[in-house]
């Protein structure tokens, strides 16, 4: 019987010290739990886009709550979310810097070129990859295939006429379709910005005029005309520096391809004034 008693008491006490042990050692290692960083994260969109510059909307929440990041960061939540997480940290909330998707290419079905007919799956990276650039004759032109609307959770945006179309009331800058566009022809712009280059084509005017008839030719009338040097020509297309522009929309009237277009109403109205 002792046989069998002992070590059955050896081998309890051996696991109850154990027991205590991993006890003890989890409360002295225990990584304590930010509650602020976890109700933050609960009112962020739960995207994990990155357009606040962190990895994911739990990064966000804990540079937040302990390393004292911006609570404005985050444009797809807006101002809503921006006053939530003021009142968790018990600070003022703070203006949020509105932010929207721009597609910038302006040739659709009617106005661009095509090298061939495609025939397969509807899939902007799929046709980069498989048909040699994409069906246009431009190669830096939208496609229309859809991978940018497809990733799109506030179907802000929509395939019209070949070319994606973005809904700058929906959009919220998340910048995933950024992310899905082969040809890096989308970007994330402030909301405030005035004007927009609808082209990203880097060929010479020439080549430009046999694939588009609304491609940016490189002839710097824009730049030219601009009082305050926020519109120059690099690589055969016009680049604005939104910083500069004051948005007179004297380079959009200029255009003689008219592809410098208007981003807000505010914009219109001054365009249509010249």
């Amino acid at each position: 019987m002792t046989d069998i008693l002992f070590p059955a008491l050896a081998m309890g006490s051996v696991g109850l010290f154990l027991g205590i042990l991993l006890a003890v050692a989890s409360k002295i290692f225990a990584v304590q739990k930010d509650e602020r960083a976890e109700a933050i994260a609960e009112v962020l969109p739960g995207a994990n886009c990155g357009s606040c510059g962190y990895a994911g909307c739990s990064a966000y929440a804990a540079a937040i709550s302990s390393d004292g990041a911006k609570i404005n960061a985050c444009s797809p939540g807006g101002q809503q979310v921006a006053d939530a997480i003021a009142a968790i940290m018990g600070v003022k909330s703070e203006a949020v810097e509105e932010k929207c998707a721009v597609v910038l290419c302006n040739g659709d079905e009617e106005t661009a070129a095509d090298k061939y007919i495609y025939e397969g799956i509807e899939d902007c990276n799929v046709a980069v990859t498989l048909q040699g650039g994409g069906h246009k004759a431009c190669s830096y032109g939208c496609l229309g295939y859809g991978s940018c609307s497809a990733v799109c959770q506030n179907n802000a945006i929509t395939i019209e006429n070949g070319i994606a179309v973005i809904d700058y009331d929906k959009c919220g800058g998340c910048g995933e379709c950024e992310k899905a566009c082969p040809k890096k022809l989308i970007k994330i712009v402030k909301k405030s910005t005035k004007y927009i280059v609808k082209c990203s084509s880097c060929d010479k005017g020439a080549d430009m005029k046999a694939k588009c008839s609304v491609g940016c030719i490189g002839c710097k009338i824009c730049e030219k005309n601009c009082p305050v040097q926020a519109i120059t020509v690099e690589n055969n297309h016009a680049v604005i520096d939104y910083e500069k522009c004051i948005g007179c929309g004297i380079c959009a009237a200029k255009c003689p391809k008219k592809i410098i277009i208007a981003l807000n109403e505010e914009a219109t109205k001054v365009e249509q004034s010249n």
